[in-house]
């Protein structure tokens, strides 16, 4: 995860292969591969098949632009998650794109737990419909501050942090706790 792209037809490889990785228990769902047939989630269409190398393309040469990593991160997530450039695994690799330019500039990873997640897809949302970054923002900087606080010495004191924190669930109105 700490490698970032050179140039922009290095960015489609990376994503690529580390779409492919990831979603590597699931064939039928071409890993790996660009999508072949526009895809939707509800009423939010993504780019158009014929554009995602170019978008993608435009968007790395605009994520360089960003000095602040934390911005070029939340920009990698976005683009990656508005193009949907993939048939399934876009929220995965999204994140994994941020977290590597998080990584690769010795920043913490984010987390998001299921708990969070239709906090998270909402403030996506809001950002793909209204143009709004600010609830966005606000939702990854509280995920950045819970992440950078989880015990990350073993797998165990994590994973009873997190259950501590109600990170796994998946019911309606529950809430993380810090």
């Amino acid at each position: 995860m700490s490698r970032t792209a050179k140039d922009a037809d290095d960015f489609l490889d990376i994503l690529r292969a580390r779409h492919r990785v990831i979603m590597s228990g699931r064939p039928s769902i071409r890993p790996g591969m660009f999508k072949t047939h526009d895809n939707r989630a509800g009423e939010t269409h993504f780019v158009h098949v014929d554009c995602v190398r170019g978008t993608l393309k435009k968007g790395f040469d605009m994520a360089r632009a960003l000095r602040h990593p934390f911005a070029r991160a939340l920009f990698m997530l976005f683009m990656t998650s508005e193009v949907h450039p993939f048939e399934d695994g876009n929220g995965r690799i999204s994140r994994l794109m941020m977290n590597a330019e998080l990584v690769s500039s010795g920043q913490a990873k984010i987390l998001v737990p299921t708990v969070f997640r239709p906090d998270y897809i909402g403030a996506l949302r809001r950002l793909s419909r209204n143009g709004d970054p600010d609830v966005l923002l606000a939702a990854l900087n509280r995920l950045r501050d819970f992440s950078r606080r989880l015990a990350c010495d073993s797998f165990e004191a994590a994973r009873r942090q997190l259950e501590a924190a109600n990170a796994f669930s998946d019911d309606e109105g529950e809430i993380l706790r810090f």
